[in-house]
């Protein structure tokens, strides 16, 4: 399955490219490089290096999983986290 980002991320190439072309079609200049530069704000990682690192916890009452280290108890059921 294709994730949101990816689909957001090729939208916004698409419709950079689109406005490039309009704004090249009545102004007669490049301005490519007005648009596309921000598409690949869209196309990084959730989290960074701390999310790729830190372990899953998990509540063993409800199966509530998070990989946020900032949570140490469930918030359904007050558990704390394994």
């Amino acid at each position: 399955m294709v994730s949101s980002r990816l689909v957001t991320a090729l939208a916004g190439l698409a419709l950079s490219l689109v406005l490039s072309a309009v704004a090249w079609y009545y102004f007669h200049t490049f301005l490519l490089f007005l648009f596309v530069p921000f598409v690949p704000l869209l196309l990084r990682g959730r989290g960074g290096e701390e999310a790729a690192t830190h372990d899953v916890s998990t509540c063993p009452e409800c199966g509530f999983r998070t990989r946020d280290p900032r949570f140490e108890y469930c918030p359904r059921d007050g558990n704390r986290l394994d």
